[in-house]
């Protein structure tokens, strides 16, 4: 009898989920003794007011009646002025927002499909493919812009809408490939050959079992490529020919002065972009868990 109670005390103390449970308990101790000011939580305080008081001032003299620097009353002024007399602003964002929707959807479609076929398939030149794929990211804008421009001047093509998303599409594309073949790592591959053995054929094996389960990862790298088109200032001055985004109207505008019109605008884009990740992060969320 004293036998099996040491073997069974024995066995609770190897318990994993014991071990688990001990470690949250070390976890809340260690969470209730560590000090409210410390070196980390200090130069975390100091990130975020780098990063964060920039937009509320931006915010703050958005509503300021003029355009100095002093900020002499409340006022709407200037959302008048965006939202009345400010064709050409809106007709740079639309601009904007085309060239980065249908850049960011070519190079997710494009992206997606090459981290699934250089993950899982077996072709020629697949290390060097691998390797330069990276170059867009690690290159300097002003070189991608230069040798994008050189290459659209070499083959006769005028610059306009077409080149902005052809360069957005190509400095975009890295990004989606490494954020879904971080999602097509973890992916278990036997899933896939479970599906051939059910009956499925390859295209119903890709939307029904593939796409579901490195969603997220697809959506991350279309939000990243809207993001980083809707931002892109180098590499668009040198492509666009006489159209005019965002960022390039912007750069024109500050030449002649920098108009609280442009605060307004930042912070409607910014409430804007707030929704979206909430919604996002919600909805992703539950999708991710449900797959």
């Amino acid at each position: 009898m004293d036998f099996l109670v040491s073997v069974i005390m024995a066995l609770l103390k190897r318990n994993p989920h014991s071990k688990i449970e001990s470690s949250r308990h070390a976890k809340r101790d260690w969470k209730k003794r560590a000090p409210a000011f410390s070196l980390s939580n200090t130069i975390l305080v100091l990130a975020l007011m780098f990063l964060f008081i920039p937009l509320f001032v931006i915010i703050f003299y958005s509503f300021n009646a003029s355009k100095s620097s002093e900020f002499t009353g409340f006022s709407l002024v200037w959302y008048e002025e965006l939202f009345l007399h400010s064709g050409d602003l809106w007709l740079s964002l639309f601009y904007s927002a085309v060239v980065a929707l249908t850049s960011a959807l070519i190079s997710t479609v494009l992206g997606s499909l090459a981290a699934m076929g250089i993950n899982w398939y077996k072709f020629f030149g697949k290390n060097y493919i691998q390797s330069i794929s990276f170059l867009p990211m690690v290159l300097p804008e002003v070189i991608m812009g230069v040798s994008l421009l050189i290459f659209l001047s070499g083959i006769h093509m005028n610059l306009g809408l077409t080149t902005i998303i052809i360069a957005h599409t190509t400095f975009c594309l890295p990004f989606v490939y490494l954020m879904v073949s971080a999602r097509v790592d973890e992916f278990d591959y036997s899933i896939i050959e479970a599906s051939y053995d059910l009956g499925a054929n390859e295209k119903q094996t890709l939307f029904k079992v593939i796409l579901p389960a490195i969603f997220p990862g697809i959506v991350s790298g279309f939000m990243m490529s809207v993001t980083m088109s809707i931002e892109d200032f180098v590499i668009t001055s040198l492509v666009n020919g006489s159209v005019e985004t965002l960022p390039v109207y912007v750069y024109n505008m500050i030449r002649h002065g920098v108009s609280p019109v442009i605060n307004s605008l930042s912070f409607i884009l910014i409430l804007f972009i707030c929704v979206l990740a909430i919604l996002l992060r919600r909805n992703l969320k539950g999708f991710a868990a449900s797959h």
